[in-house]
């Protein structure tokens, strides 16, 4: 279960960090923590909810050495989902658009608020570039649920399923297999050394027994 006080905390670790140290002076971070904790609440989600963040944050955390500006990376997370509906295409954007209000106001500077903006954006293709490590990292730890032991993954499943449970069932299986076949497609899941190492055939041997069952 995620413990929302724990993620205040890991939140205003993040923002006084990317601010340049918890003696920078700046706008108090909780009142901004728990905006988006409230969003990540909202009764619409049913996987992308504060478990998923704190998966997120968790794997950030593991994938850590291999990013520029790892707090940076953390502060996308937070955001990388604050707008989440299923029946709409554009969370992405607006999600990006709130760090965009937000951060500023939070006391980050303009170039990092856009740094954090862009890999928001980035979460729509979950394709980064060879030169983005802080791509490949936010990347990677949201794809990370990709390569969970077989009862996580099919609990994964489950939730989406209920995010969508809007769509008729012949829809959502045509729709999701079509999403497993351009995973499978790609030459790589991972981006990260530790990703493509630790998780790339996990999430492969997921995602193509899960493709078996849509299309049984």
């Amino acid at each position: 279960m995620a413990d929302p006080d724990a993620l205040r905390t890991r939140f205003t670790h993040a923002l006084r960090a990317a601010r340049g140290g918890p003696d920078t002076p700046g706008p108090d971070p909780l009142p901004y923590a728990d905006n988006l904790l409230a969003r990540w609440r909202e009764p619409q989600r049913r996987y992308h909810t504060l478990t998923h963040l704190t998966a997120v944050l968790d794997h950030i955390d593991v994938l850590e050495k291999h990013a520029a500006d790892p707090d940076v990376v953390r502060l996308a997370a937070w955001f990388h989902d604050a707008v989440y509906f299923p029946d709409r295409s554009e969370n992405e954007e607006r999600s990006a658009r709130l760090a965009e209000r937000a951060l500023p106001e939070a006391g980050l500077s303009d170039a990092k608020t856009a740094e954090v903006a862009r890999l928001v954006r980035l979460t729509l293709t979950h394709d980064p570039a060879a030169d983005d490590p802080d791509g490949q990292v936010l990347c990677d730890a949201d794809l990370a649920i990709l390569a969970a032991p077989p009862s996580a993954y099919a609990a994964y499943t489950a939730a989406v399923r209920e995010e969508y449970g809007f769509v008729p069932r012949p829809a959502f299986r045509e729709g999701r297999a079509t999403i497993l076949h351009q995973l499978l497609d790609l030459p790589r899941l991972f981006r990260t050394p530790y990703g493509e190492r630790e998780w790339e055939a996990t999430a492969r041997y997921n995602l193509a027994g899960e493709l078996a069952l849509l299309e049984s």
